[in-house]
């Protein structure tokens, strides 16, 4: 069988558990205003009660939960046109693609894993652009820019809370409580340096001191977004703690890469989706930390340095381009040592090329911003 026999092959597979995971998601969402009335009970009218639900209620869900127009960006050139799941790949690569025997008895916890953390992913990205302030996601309004702060806060955490009981199994219940904690921590020090005190101790910080800091907050945050799929689905499946500690660390690195790339594209923002610079009123900006050792200005502008301010110091600062190629390259480098790592687990070629379409739906973004910037900045 030649590249392209397997690539197809296995592509077949990828697109046929993406599908599944949207009939899922489409059943969860079709039993969401009927589960709702039975807890609303008799409170209200049965029209104004349908009303209610729909415009407070499902419609914010469904709308947190739909496919973005966006995220044909993160397609690849000729590349395919669904969304692959971490958590089907799990499931590939230690039940195999026959999807008989032991693998037909866990296909049905997986899929419920599979919407438990597409809802939790979804609901950070309400939480998180309410918290930012950011008015768009994926070159669309933010949820709460088209149903107002109170109704998408209210949508988010709701998500969070159907997203553990969907799950069912008491031990990815579990886990999944605990990386949602971990995120929550990770964002609270995110915002915590838009607090003077909190800033002045960081510009006074060693670079390293403050390059640890950023790590601190990627680990927590975007991290676990990457780690937190493969967790769920390999506590599940009972993956073997000696694997799972591989997987995970790998992971771990993939949401660094991925961190960095978010970093950079508040520098290129026609990466980002918004088209906009954003981001500039926090110091874990890696770019920014970057900065921050490299000129002494900004330590005598202490914490008065943010919004405006930082974003003209840092996108007039000479030091800039070798910046965004360093890190750039740095993220693609990351990116490439976490899938070998995990090459070396896969139980098949076929798993391998699972995880390649899944990871560089998004990884070839990546080297698409490195290619922009060293053209950008070549010949300054």
């Amino acid at each position: 069988m030649t590249a392209v026999d397997n690539d197809t092959r296995v592509g077949d597979f990828v697109r046929g558990d993406s599908e599944l995971l949207e009939t899922d998601l489409r059943v969860f969402l079709a039993e969401l205003t009927v589960s709702a009335s039975k807890v609303a009970g008799a409170a209200y009218g049965p029209r104004e009660l349908d009303t209610a639900l729909r415009q407070a209620f499902h419609d914010p869900v469904t709308d947190a939960l739909g496919s973005k127009v966006g995220q044909e960006a993160l397609r690849p050139a000729g590349g395919p046109g669904f969304r692959p799941s971490i958590v089907y790949w799990v499931f590939r690569n230690y039940r195999g693609f026959a999807g008989t025997g032991e693998a037909a008895a866990d296909l049905a916890v997986i899929r419920r894993v599979a919407v438990a953390v597409r809802i939790l992913l979804k609901a950070a990205v309400v939480l998180d652009d309410i918290e930012d302030g950011s008015a768009v996601r994926y070159g669309e309004p933010a949820l709460h820019a088209t149903h107002g702060v109170p109704l998408a806060l209210n949508t988010g955490a709701w998500m969070v809370l159907a997203a553990l009981r969907h799950a069912q199994t008491p031990a990815v219940v579990g886990y999944l409580v605990q990386a949602v904690e971990n995120g929550f921590i990770g964002q609270s020090i995110d915002m915590s340096t838009r607090l003077a005190e909190v800033r002045r101790e960081i510009v006074a910080a060693q670079v390293s001191d403050r390059v640890k800091f950023w790590e601190s907050v990627a680990t927590l945050k975007t991290s676990t977004l990457f780690r937190m799929p493969l967790n769920a689905a390999a506590t599940a499946l009972r993956v073997p703690e000696e694997e799972l500690t591989v997987l995970d660390d790998a992971m771990r690195q993939l949401g660094t890469a991925s961190q960095i790339f978010n970093d950079l594209t508040d520098f290129v923002p026609e990466f980002g989706g918004a088209n906009t610079h954003e981001d500039f009123d926090g110091l874990t900006n890696r770019v920014c930390l970057e900065l921050l050792g490299a000129d002494p200005a900004l330590s005598e502008l202490g914490a008065d340095m943010v919004g405006e301010r930082l974003k003209t110091f840092t996108l007039g600062h000479p030091g800039l381009g070798q910046t965004l190629v360093e890190l750039a390259a740095q993220a693609v480098d990351l990116k490439e040592q976490a899938k070998s790592r995990i090459h070396q687990l896969c139980r098949s070629t076929d798993s391998a090329t699972y995880f390649d379409m899944t990871i560089d739906r998004k990884g070839h973004v990546m080297e698409l911003l490195l290619e922009a910037v060293r053209a950008q900045y070549s010949n300054k």
